[in-house]
């Protein structure tokens, strides 16, 4: 069985960490580089670095934060926000980014996944979907989560992994900043129709309960989570050793 991987992620606005409730209400978290390295040390399996506010600001993510960032992490390192093309991403994997997360560029030039992961190879390309619960059913939100595509999630995860995709980063928007559990439901449905990895992120809290969870019920293959490692709620080696005592493989 290989081993379910835990991802700190560093939401930047203005080159600082910040963390929200339902992608609102945004609060400081953190120096960005210093919480890298944090993570880096302490034994985390990945490092995801999400420029939330680049899209709708029409901009580029930053590439001297991210090689700040880099110089600092000896883990696997992804980046997104604002990436529009293929030069785009070839900026930021020599900034030092091992992979990157493309959203709304996705939904929007579905060709740059295929364009992407034919360039660098599809385990550089992870697509991040924003999901949210309309009317009984999950859509897929782009923007920073403002605007609703009208597109169904599942319909979209199908087509991301035909278009060359190598894994999902799936954010319920529903379940984000609540620190109440993953989205289990949504999870789940992505992950039982999915032939690529599957990362589940939003709404985990301090209890590592919800981690088990996701793994066991939602069978997302990694978590992520921002604010509950950002102010040190769930030290990460203590995290993983809950989940090695309930028979999750993780790496120790």
């Amino acid at each position: 069985m290989l081993a379910k991987r835990i991802i700190p992620c560093l939401d930047i606005k203005n080159g600082q960490t910040v963390k929200g409730v339902n992608f609102e209400n945004l609060q400081y978290a953190g120096n960005p580089v210093e919480l890298a390295k944090r993570y880096s040390d302490e034994g985390a399996d990945e490092l995801v670095f999400l420029d939330i506010t680049a899209t709708n600001e029409g901009r580029k993510t930053t590439v001297e934060l991210v090689k700040k960032v880099a110089k600092e992490v000896f883990i696997p390192f992804t980046v997104g926000g604002g990436i529009n093309t293929i030069e785009d991403i070839r900026k930021l994997l020599l900034a030092g980014a091992d992979k990157i997360s493309l959203n709304s560029a996705a939904v929007k030039n579905p060709d740059l996944i295929k364009e992407s992961s034919r360039t660098f190879g599809s385990q550089c390309i992870v697509v991040a979907v924003d999901s949210k619960r309309v009317d009984g059913d999950f859509y897929v939100f782009i923007n920073a989560g403002q605007k609703n595509t009208g597109i169904k999630v599942l319909d979209w995860i199908k087509q991301v992994q035909n278009y060359g995709a190598g894994e999902i980063l799936l954010t319920s928007m529903d379940a984000d900043g609540t620190k109440q559990g993953f989205d289990i439901e949504v999870t789940k449905l992505v992950s039982k129709h999915s032939r690529i990895p599957v990362i589940a992120s939003g709404g985990a809290g301090a209890d590592p309960k919800h981690f088990e969870d996701v793994f066991k019920n939602g069978l997302a293959d990694a978590a992520l989570a921002a604010s509950i490692f950002h102010f040190n709620l769930l030290p990460i080696k203590e995290l993983k050793s809950y989940l090695n005592r309930h028979d999750i493989s993780v790496r120790i």
